[in-house]
């Protein structure tokens, strides 16, 4: 099945799962059969423009209902969907639409402060982008009823949707996927979560990231209800949680602790939302403690852009592994871990994860980077450190380029993150390296703290010892942060604070 036929089938079977976007600049309330007739009508006049099957479609919208129609629309042209954050500059955009010979661009008119016609100006030459359309007369004037024609004859195997990572340390990477990589990802997801049947969803996720891009394809391909808001707002997400019973949902720490602090200072009703999901970061104890006081199952999952979800826990796992792990591996997905060479280590020891499984990437846009991204067999390798428990849940040790290398020995900034998490001034934390001129390198911490609260490194390094931690693993280096920096998915850029030490 490709993603309109998957399209065309979910809004047959439910063509008024509701949509809600708040909005300031384009508030919507919508039903999925609504978004699938205008995105097929936009479509068609897509193919009538010279929108050709392979083509792609760039779509640099926030979470706003016109998202979602472009999605249909690329899918009824045959056209890869490409969408982009819209907090790219245009040394990013240029970029990705140089790279990707992107062929329309579909933005905002403005959002943000941001005039999107300045931001596709500075990028400077396209040869292959033939045409720009904003929201507004354009957008609204090619979005018009019209007949629908047939949709294009695609394969399920075709790339369909490519998403670039969120370029942290280099140049954004262009990860393909196929209607039945991200169909697998929405079915598995769907068998883990057991859904009961009245579940709507709220996502903080901006859709240019995979996680958002989920969130919509999730609507558009399960009719599964769904929240947005075009930026985060835990006020808002509290409010609209309590409004339309929202029943699952997924963010960071940072998106969950800001929810709860709002709904307990505003009075919102949290009791609908049965579970959370978070990535791969250590979630503070008393957060869990809170969670929990609520009924809210809280539980981790590991994935990224070029395998979605590898592994997550569910609501009823024992409470050490929803805090401690990452979940056990979703239907049809396998692990393995290797050492350098890519053999296999001894099972219960650390090594390089390597998965597979039917959610996983066709490879990267740039075949370059698909050099040393495999091992034989199909095995895409993470970079991530890790091993399965003998329950088999997973257990992250660390990123291979993040790991703090002190006189030789390595250190986890995970383990080091969940020490400073449990600290009751600390609200926020990164464990970085701090280059050392006897060691190499040593443990920087970076903290936010609670507001009336202070910390010295002197009482941090009584709290590390109160723990028994190895010595090595202390920080020593202190930099209280007034917040840390992250991008549209919540990750904290780890160089920019490895930059400002």
């Amino acid at each position: 099945m490709n993603f309109i036929e998957a399209m065309i089938a979910a809004a047959g079977q439910a063509p008024h799962a509701p949509l809600t976007i708040a909005s300031d600049v384009r508030p919507a309330a919508s039903t999925l059969g609504e978004v699938v007739r205008a995105g097929r009508q936009m479509g068609t006049g897509m193919t009538a423009a010279g929108i050709a099957p392979g083509d792609i479609v760039a779509c640099m919208l926030p979470n706003w209902r016109e998202w979602l129609v472009v999605a249909v629309a690329a899918a009824q042209a045959g056209a890869v969907m490409l969408p982009i954050v819209t907090i790219y500059g245009a040394k990013e955009l240029g970029f990705i639409l140089r790279q990707s010979d992107a062929r329309w661009l579909f933005t905002p008119d403005h959002f943000r402060n941001v005039d999107f016609a300045g931001v596709v100006a500075g990028c400077g030459d396209l040869p292959g982008l033939r045409r720009h359309v904003m929201t507004g007369a354009d957008f609204d004037a090619l979005a018009s009823p019209c007949p629908i024609g047939e949709p294009a004859d695609v394969a399920a195997d075709a790339m369909s949707l490519l998403v670039y990572t969120s370029g942290t340390t280099a140049d954004p990477k262009g990860v393909m996927h196929s209607a039945r990589t991200f169909l697998a990802e929405l079915a598995s997801m769907r068998e883990m979560r057991r859904e009961a049947g009245d579940d709507a969803v709220i996502s903080p996720w901006p859709p240019g990231h995979v996680a958002g891009a989920l969130s919509m394809y999730r609507f558009l391909c399960q009719a599964t209800p769904l929240v947005l808001m075009d930026q985060w707002d835990a006020a808002l997400a509290a409010e609209l949680i309590d409004r339309h019973k929202v029943t699952s949902s997924s963010g960071t720490p940072f998106h969950l602790s800001g929810m709860i602090a709002a709904a307990d200072a505003h009075g919102h009703d949290l009791t609908s939302l049965r579970q959370y999901l978070v990535g791969a970061a250590p979630v503070p104890p008393s957060l869990i403690a809170r969670c929990r006081q609520l009924g809210l199952a809280v539980y981790h999952c590991y994935g990224s852009s070029e395998h979605p979800t590898v592994t997550s826990g569910v609501v009823d796992d024992p409470l050490d592994k929803q805090l401690h792990t990452e979940g056990r591996a979703i239907p049809g997905s396998e692990l393995r871990f290797v050492d350098d060479d890519g053999n296999d280590v001894p099972s219960g020891s650390d090594g390089e994860i390597c998965t597979r499984g039917p959610e996983l990437f066709l490879g990267y846009l740039d075949p370059a980077l698909n050099v040393g991204a495999f091992f034989p067999g199909g095995w895409y390798r993470t970079g991530d450190i890790g091993r399965v428990d003998t329950e088999g849940y997973l257990l992250i040790t660390d990123r291979k380029k993040d790991i703090i290398i002190r006189g030789g020995e390595n250190i986890s900034s995970k383990e080091v993150e969940t020490l400073l998490l449990s600290h009751p001034a600390i609200v926020d934390a990164a464990a970085v390296a701090a280059p050392d001129e006897r060691m190499g390198e040593v443990v920087r911490a970076c903290v936010v703290l609670a507001p009336g609260t202070a910390l010295t490194l002197d009482e941090l390094r009584e709290h590390f010892f109160a723990a028994g931690i190895a010595k090595q693993k202390t920080p020593e280096r202190l930099s209280i942060l007034p917040e840390l920096p992250r991008n549209a998915s919540g990750k904290v850029l780890k160089h920019e604070l490895r930059r400002s030490a």
